[in-house]
C-alpha cells in the first residue's frame, strides 16, 4: 500500500473521533464510490455536524457610553486624555479652520469646539474635536 493510501486510511478511521460519533449515523450518506485512475474512495455525502442551538442577540451590542468632559480651549492631547480617562478610547477631531488637515501631532492643536457639549453622553467615535493649530486665531 502506498503512503498515500495509509494517509488516507488514517484520516478515515481517525473522522468518527473528531466528528464525535463513534459510527456514522443512519441520517448521513456513507455511499463510497472510486475515483479513476487514483485508487482513492471517496464518499458521496460528508457526514453533517451538528452545533448545539446557542442564545442569539438581537441587534447591535450596546455601547458602552461616558459623560462628556469639558475639554474647549486645552490641548489636543490632553483632551484626549480626558476622554479616555472618562471611558471613551477613541475620539474624532477635525480642522476647524475648514483647510481639512490632518492632526498629526496632537500636541500642536488646541481645542476650539467640542460635540456632544460637556455631560453630555458619548459612545466610542461619538465624541469630535474641533480644533485649530496652536497660535492661530481662536475663541480660546
Amino acid at each position: 500500500m502506498s503512503t498515500r493510501r495509509y494517509v488516507l486510511a488514517a484520516c478515515i478511521a481517525v473522522w468518527p473521533v473528531l466528528a464525535g460519533c463513534s459510527t456514522p449515523s443512519a441520517d448521513v450518506g456513507t455511499e463510497v464510490k472510486s475515483v479513476p485512475g487514483n485508487g482513492f474512495t471517496r464518499s458521496t455525502d460528508l457526514p453533517r455536524i451538528v452545533i448545539p442551538d446557542t442564545p442569539t442577540v438581537e441587534g447591535p451590542a450596546p455601547a458602552a457610553q461616558a459623560y462628556m468632559p469639558p475639554v474647549v480651549c486645552m490641548n489636543l492631547q490632553p483632551a484626549q486624555n480626558a476622554l479616555q480617562a472618562a471611558g471613551v478610547s477613541y475620539s474624532r477631531s477635525a480642522d476647524a479652520s475648514g483647510q481639512g488637515r490632518m492632526q498629526v501631532g496632537d500636541s500642536n492643536w488646541i481645542v476650539v469646539e467640542q460635540h456632544p457639549a460637556p455631560g453630555g453622553l458619548v459612545g466610542e467615535g461619538d465624541a469630535v474635536l474641533s480644533v485649530v493649530k496652536i497660535g492661530e486665531p481662536n475663541s480660546c
